[in-house]
């Protein structure tokens, strides 16, 4: 069996993915700068991620990050690579991650035009048991001028220039999201590169599977209460859907993609506000689905709609198959108190 290099013609790399779609918008190519520098951080921490246990990386760092979690040793790590390679791209200004309190403004000898926020580990709770964890990221073109300030970070979903997340599971898959549609790419570990497996991914109109923590089911309103029962007990006698929550967002906003259905993080009564961040987990995952042919919604109004008023705001999530949404979206509304 002969090897695959990058340099094959039937082989089409991220980079030479990227660097073709930037030649398509005539762009600067620092763009493609960026998500180059990017994917390098990725395939460290996908190495990370696979040497965590035998390099002691698990367990506690000994704190807690900003929004309350435990940081892992991991998460450590994985937040210095993304972070240090985004600003050896010299395209970002400004870079909102989860686990740092204020944005970091990147040194002006090193500055570029866009914004990034991410999350550089999602699901940090599940480390130590090996399930699917991740890392997710939007990316945004500075909108203002003169010194770049926290400010520049807080922008509606809507002005998302690129979006996506790795996935550390069975392989580590790569799904990136541009006005070209959603594409998905595989870790090759004999070449190092990320290859396109999926080209323009379309999520289904309809599922049959339902994702949320249903722990929290004392605390769900009334509407959430009645969708639930409605997919659990179908009266027109159609099958009932079925349950997959893992508890690490990318894996199962990731399952819904693939397979359709909905995920949900609803607002409820321990958690008024929702309890998942706008600019790094919400904001991302709804421009995916919506580039996909999904919908993504605070349960009121759309995610991408939302105006940031912090960079660790919370809002609540639900997205997943249109028709999936639509049939929650028409619960609330029936839920909703008449004027």
């Amino acid at each position: 069996m002969t090897e695959r290099t990058p340099f094959d013609t039937d082989v089409l790399t991220l980079t030479r993915f990227v660097m073709e779609e930037g030649r398509k918008a005539k762009g600067t190519g620092e763009l493609t700068q960026l998500l180059n520098s990017l994917c390098t951080a990725l395939k460290a921490i996908s190495t990370a991620v696979r040497k965590a246990g035998i390099a002691h990386l698990y367990g506690i760092a000994g704190s807690t990050n900003v929004t309350g979690d435990q940081v892992k040793k991991l998460d450590v790590l994985s937040n210095d690579l993304v972070v240090n390679m985004l600003k050896s791209s010299f395209a970002t200004c400004v870079l909102v991650s989860e686990e740092d309190k204020n944005a970091i403004i990147v040194e002006p000898d090193k500055r570029g035009k866009y914004v990034v926020c991410f999350d550089p580990l999602d699901g940090s709770s599940n480390i130590d048991c090996l399930v699917s964890i991740g890392t997710i990221f939007g990316i945004y073109r500075r909108s203002s001028s003169g010194e770049p300030s926290e400010k520049d970070a807080l922008q509606p979903g809507r002005n998302l220039v690129a979006a996506g997340y790795a996935l550390y599971g069975s392989a580590t898959m790569l799904v990136l999201a541009m006005d070209c549609g959603v594409n998905c790419f595989m870790l090759d570990p004999a070449i190092g590169e990320f290859i396109l497996v999926d080209k323009d991914v379309k999520i289904k109109k309809k599922g049959n599977i339902y994702s949320l923590n249903e722990g929290y089911a004392t605390y769900f309103d009334a509407a959430v209460t009645e969708y639930l029962r409605r997919k659990k007990f179908p009266s027109d006698g159609s099958a009932p859907y079925g349950a997959r929550y893992v508890g690490s967002m990318v894996a199962d906003v990731h399952r819904t993609l693939v397979y359709g259905g909905i995920f949900l993080y609803p607002a409820n009564a321990k958690s008024p506000k929702g309890k998942l961040r706008l600019l790094y987990e919400c904001n991302p995952m709804a421009f995916i689905v919506e580039q996909a042919g999904g919908l993504a919604s605070t349960g009121t109004r759309p995610v991408l709609d939302v105006e940031p008023e912090a960079i660790h705001q919370r809002v609540p999530l639900i997205l997943g198959s249109p028709d999936d949404v639509g049939d929650y979206l028409a619960c609330v509304r029936d839920h909703r108190p008449q004027p």
